[in-house]
């Protein structure tokens, strides 16, 4: 749920990601442990990680107005 409405935002505000699916990708799993995170989504915003979709943090980090 939250991560559909996390690539919702992202391409509603034009913004270019990479989506990973942890169920079908082991590496990307891999990377959300080494992270110390067990929660989707992960949006990493110049490497630092906002857990969850949280708009008024990404519209911040992302400059979107």
């Amino acid at each position: 749920m939250f991560c559909g409405k996390a690539k919702e935002f992202l391409s509603r505000n034009r913004i270019a990601f990479t989506e990973r699916d942890i169920m079908k990708d082991p590496a990307a799993l891999e990377e959300l442990q080494k992270l110390g995170l067990m929660t989707t989504p992960v949006i990493l915003v110049d490497g630092e990680p906002i857990v969850g979709f949280d708009e008024p943090k990404l519209r911040l980090r992302l400059k979107i107005e």
